[in-house]
């Protein structure tokens, strides 16, 4: 099986080298010479540059190279990449074959999930196998072998059925699931409620503030997830609670990093300007606010993010949040 993975980030490597052990894998990178130190040293100097790539694993910057005869094509290009990416890889891209993307995000000005903006740009692509790689998986403890597990969600049993052999490895644990809507829903939330997570730590609030925050997250999260036709068993789950907890918890979460920044009293201009990788939660925070306005679903966390973002100082969302009228929990 030969499979293209467009996108040279962090997580974008470290999915090729997973499929690495058990298919032929192209990377695709943007800029040449990463491609080329790629090949030539076995490593990627930009991402995780401290772990040895398969070495059968190769990089191209030519888009038609790596898509060649693709049995797969996995996508791990940034939300607001996305599109223009498949714009002009999509002419080179089999309608029959599986497209996963990687990206926890949403795509802002239509709101669209990743999926969605496949589907847009390659309208005649079999939905079948148009679906997601996501859960708790931070990409530096999966280069280092630690023990993990992942979610593989398209609408096909069968197709799940082969992707999950592709990426299973002795220490990645691969669990197929259908729900492509609650999966997509799930891995995006959980980025803004990081970088709330983020503020409360930025702020020097304990156990007890973190454990609540995470809770209620998964309870907004869950809500919309439901109001958009996500299966309430998925938010439960590796893509749900599971991303959740690792998210927002982890140093090595980006966009907690970025809360924590904030929390300490750092501008967001700042923070961004200072960061190689992107923190998709920065982008997808405003979409959350829209879609949750939309589908008349109460996020109060979500929002009070969106207000930090837009310069509302952090101590302020933590008063909002503890002001708010009493509820009960299910509320």
């Amino acid at each position: 099986m030969r499979v293209a993975v467009i996108g040279a980030g962090s997580w974008g490597t470290t999915v090729a080298a997973l499929a690495s052990q058990s298919a032929e894998v192209r990377l695709w990178s943007r800029r040449p010479e990463l491609a080329e130190a790629i090949n030539t040293t076995g490593r990627n100097p930009d991402y995780l540059a401290e772990y040895p790539l398969p070495e059968a694993l190769r990089a191209t910057a030519d888009l038609g190279e790596a898509l060649d005869g693709a049995d797969a094509v996995v996508l791990g290009v940034p939300s607001h990449g996305l599109r223009a990416v498949l714009m002009q890889a999509g002419p080179q891209i089999e309608p029959a074959i599986p497209v996963i993307s990687l990206t926890k995000g949403l795509e802002a000005g239509t709101n669209m999930r990743m999926t969605q903006v496949i589907s847009d740009v390659l309208p005649d692509h079999d939905p079948a196998g148009i679906g997601v790689l996501t859960g708790p998986n931070l990409a530096r403890e999966i280069m280092e072998g630690q023990p993990a597990a992942s979610v593989i969600s398209v609408p096909s049993e069968d197709i799940a059925t082969v992707l999950q052999s592709v990426f299973m490895t002795p220490t990645l644990r691969v669990y197929s699931n259908t729900d492509v809507v609650g999966c997509e829903i799930a891995g995006s939330l959980k980025n803004v409620m990081a970088l709330a997570a983020g503020m409360a730590h930025g702020l020097g609030y304990g156990d007890n503030s973190m454990a609540t925050l995470i809770t209620r997250a998964l309870a907004e999260l869950s809500r919309l997830g439901q109001a958009m036709g996500g299966n309430p068993a998925t938010f439960a789950g590796l893509a749900g609670m599971g991303d959740l907890i690792a998210t927002c918890v982890s140093p090595l979460s980006r966009n907690h990093r970025v809360g924590i920044a904030l929390g300490e009293g750092r501008s967001l201009e700042e923070i961004i300007s200072e960061m190689n990788m992107v923190a998709e939660g920065v982008k997808t925070t405003p979409v959350v606010v829209e879609l949750a306005r939309f589908h008349d679903v109460d996020m109060p966390i979500a929002f009070q993010v969106n207000e930090v973002l837009n310069g509302q100082p952090v101590g302020e969302m933590l008063t909002r949040l503890m002001g708010r009228p009493p509820k009960a929990e299910g509320e």
